[in-house]
């Protein structure tokens, strides 16, 4: 069996995709994207320097483009802080007795759970957001409503 260069192309992206898919390095993505490009330019016929450059630019502008979407966008929350991660963050919780070493015993979801205020002032009474959980424990902030 005689193997073309756009077979060896078409190998070589299915490696990197392979090898995103149990790094999950979505750089490797990228440059599975200039193997590709690496793989139709075999079979448009043009030579192995054409290849090999035309692989490189879709490959590393793939990566370049990405990393500097990347960089523009806001660093994500903490996955104890993100509402996308963890749905009960913004909900809302009544403190009845606040101790003096800043925790406190509050019902929510049915059960008992341990809170901490971690928001500015002091800790009083009344509702108070759900800022972020750690481990077993509500990390709450006061109602500024």
């Amino acid at each position: 069996m005689d193997w073309t260069a756009s077979t060896a192309w078409w190998l070589i992206a299915g490696a990197l995709v392979a090898a995103e898919l149990a790094t999950g390095t979505f750089y490797l993505l990228m440059l599975a994207l200039g193997a590709a490009g690496g793989a139709v330019a075999a079979h448009l016929g043009l030579s192995s320097n054409l290849q090999i450059a035309t692989a490189a630019v879709l490959g590393g502008g793939a990566v370049v483009a990405w990393h500097l979407r990347r960089t523009a966008s806001p660093p994500s929350l903490p996955a104890s802080a993100n509402p996308d991660v963890n749905l009960d963050i913004g909900g809302t919780v009544r403190v009845t007795h606040w101790q003096a070493d800043g925790s406190a015993r509050v019902h929510y979801r049915g059960t008992e759970w341990d809170a901490r205020h971690v928001g500015p002032g002091l800790a009083a009474a009344g509702e108070h957001t759900i800022r972020a959980i750690e481990g077993s424990r509500l990390l709450l902030d006061r109602n500024t409503l």
